[in-house]
């Protein structure tokens, strides 16, 4: 699910480019922004349950992992080529976005796991565990 800080972050990283020398960095925090609030509508609306062809946490973690990466770059960038404080409150907001990723791509990769072994049958189980009993004896 989406989580909140993720948006207030990809929103105050968006407001702090406008302000800076380094505007023409303001699209990557735009476009995060708004796939957050797409996401977070898809879910609060059930349209997530509506379009079964797409695997959503799936979409759910590229979309994290994607934004991670690029948050990363885009404040080195900020940080190395422009002066002005608000480039630096970009910046390190930048960074704080990269670790609040990360954990939401770390959280979402287990429930991305959970969602995968869904389809799996239970029957492996007893088999592995009868072959483990087995090496025992």
């Amino acid at each position: 699910m989406q989580r909140c800080e993720l948006r207030v972050v990809s929103f105050l990283t968006f407001i702090c480019y406008i302000a800076s020398t380094a505007v023409s960095l303001m699209t990557i925090p735009l476009i995060e922004f708004l796939w957050a609030l797409f996401t977070f509508f898809a879910y609060s609306t059930k349209l997530n349950e509506q379009l079964k062809g797409i695997l959503w946490p799936l979409l759910d973690f590229i979309r994290c992992v994607s934004a991670a990466i690029i948050y990363f770059i885009v404040s080195l960038v900020a940080v190395s080529k422009y002066s002005c404080a608000a480039s630096k409150a970009a910046a390190v907001l930048g960074f704080i976005a990269t670790i609040v990723f990360a954990i939401d791509f770390y959280i979402i990769f287990n429930d991305l796991i959970k969602f995968l072994k869904k389809g799996e049958p239970e029957e492996n189980e007893p088999q592995q565990q009868k072959s483990d009993g087995e090496l025992h004896n």
